[in-house]
């Protein structure tokens, strides 16, 4: 039923004028009362099509809301998002899409929910998902890729969602190392890789994006008004959830692809074009010591690269940084 509901959407969007019920049914070698019980499918999803006798089918106009129909009308991917499933409310879209991987789904299932009631970010944390105010969104991986190269992704996936970000509006967002995305000094959006792997063989991956899409300032608790955000509210405009997904979906499917193929060095750089006060001054502690050191950048394995007063460099892993903005620090690890 997917399947043939997507290449339905795909023969009616690439159409500029009307397709007929035979030929539908032909191309979708299925009968014309299944092409004319499809489109009331879409007519309930809010699609407006128009049927005339003799000419066939046309859309009209699509509805501007977030649905799997949606999602996939217009969606420009070679994979990624064929396999799609949206729901109005999930536990987590993480816990959705790892019950799906061991099912078999394939590399490219796309899990995207409208509220989250237990929205998780790194370390066990909390991610507040209210309705229709964000984009919840998790993705299936299944890389050729050796376990230790899986923080990679991270900071691929973060260069997409800085890169749309940056497209659509006329805010520049920051990288904080490790998964979070900032604007002003905000967090609006953050990032969870959670892996399933042998020794020697990744089984898959499950990338979940949260991003604080349309809220406004008094959606966000005042308690957090300091360090957390919107893309609205810094932006000063309202967005599309429905296209900022797609654009992420047809980014990160072209990113993803030029990683596979060339290796990590794009993803390196373009992270270090967004990195958040890459090349400055911040104070880093461990259980060992403390010290000011300057940012220079992300190694392979992504760790932070920092650099102390005497031009030595160390490999971050596990630390604690000051990352010096009104006083806001957070423990990394």
């Amino acid at each position: 039923m997917e399947s043939t509901r997507k290449q339905l959407i795909e023969l009616l969007d690439s159409q500029q004028g009307y397709i007929s019920g035979q030929d539908l049914s032909k191309r979708l070698n299925i009968s014309r009362t299944a092409v004319w019980k499809h489109m009331k499918e879409l007519e309930k999803d809010g699609y407006e099509i128009e049927a005339v006798q003799r000419k066939g089918y046309r859309i009209v106009s699509s509805p501007n809301k977030v649905s799997e129909n949606t999602l996939q009308w217009g969606l420009n991917t070679d994979w990624l998002g064929h396999n799609l499933q949206h729901f109005k409310e999930v536990t987590s879209t993480q816990e959705v899409v790892h019950q799906l991987a061991k099912q078999g789904k394939p590399h490219g299932t796309v899990v995207i929910a409208d509220k989250q009631v237990q929205g998780k970010g790194r370390m066990s944390r909390n991610w507040d998902s209210p309705k229709g105010k964000g984009i919840w969104m998790s993705i299936l991986l299944r890389p050729e890729l050796l376990p230790y190269q899986a923080p990679q992704l991270t900071l691929l996936a973060a260069t997409v969602l800085a890169e749309v970000i940056a497209e659509q509006s006329s805010i520049m967002p920051q990288i904080k190392w490790p998964n979070d995305l900032l604007i002003n000094h905000k967090k609006v959006s953050g990032i969870l890789t959670e892996m399933q792997a042998e020794q020697d063989q990744i089984q898959y991956v499950v990338l979940g994006i949260g991003i604080n899409v349309n809220q406004t300032e008094s959606d966000i608790p005042e308690e957090l008004q300091h360090k957390a955000s919107s893309l609205q509210v810094e932006s000063q405009q309202h967005w599309s959830i429905q296209d900022t997904i797609q654009r992420i979906l047809q980014q990160f499917e072209r990113t993803y692809d030029q990683f596979m193929t060339d290796g990590f060095k794009a993803v390196k750089l373009k992270w270090e074009q967004f990195g958040y006060r890459i090349g400055e001054e911040v104070t880093i502690s461990t259980m060992k010591k403390s010290w000011q050191a300057r940012l220079v950048g992300i190694e392979p394995d992504g760790a932070l690269l920092a650099r102390d007063e005497k031009g030595k460099e160390e490999k971050l892993y596990s630390a604690e940084i000051h990352w010096g903005e009104d006083g806001y620090h957070a423990k990394q690890k």
